[in-house]
């Protein structure tokens, strides 16, 4: 698959679906809107969605407040085949893992994306809040390198 060509349809996954997955899905649909069909999932579904990770989005414009938090095996269990999305991105090494064995068959692709977790890097509400932005930033570059610019015109913004 060529480089800034949108895949039909993208899996973000990390380790609960609590932070980076859905930071990448939220901003992934509001950058290129229904050019993909774009879904999150965890190793684990063990916590709500961060809220941090809420906070850092609504920055930008990206709501993650409504987000439901799953695992790659309740997404089977509801019928979301992972061999039925263009492109996994993985942005953990446990998702990492978990994809490309649960993939082996597939003929898909399973990229890795290493973005920071930013769970227990700082203390107090804005050295944490600053970390996270951090992370969110890191998805947006690698996001803009992978799938070209944002394709409507507000998702343009500073950091």
């Amino acid at each position: 698959m060529s480089r800034n060509k949108i895949p039909s349809s993208v899996l973000f996954c990390c380790d609960h679906n609590a932070i980076r997955s859905p930071m990448a899905e939220g901003m992934m649909k509001k950058f290129y809107g229904r050019a993909a069909y774009v879904q999150s999932a965890g190793v684990r579904n063990d916590l709500e969605v961060d809220g941090f990770a809420i906070a850092v989005c609504d920055e930008i414009g990206v709501p993650l407040a409504n987000h439901r938090s799953r695992s790659f095996d309740e997404m089977q269990d509801w019928g979301d085949d992972l061999s039925q999305f263009d492109l996994i991105v993985a942005l953990s090494p446990a998702s990492q893992r978990m994809a490309l064995e649960m993939t082996r068959h597939a003929h898909l692709e399973v990229e890795y994306w290493p973005i920071m977790d930013p769970t227990g890097l700082a203390e107090g509400r804005e050295a944490r809040l600053a970390a996270y932005r951090l992370t969110r930033d890191q998805i947006e570059t690698r996001m803009r390198d992978r799938f070209g610019p944002p394709q409507d015109g507000d998702a343009s913004q500073g950091g």
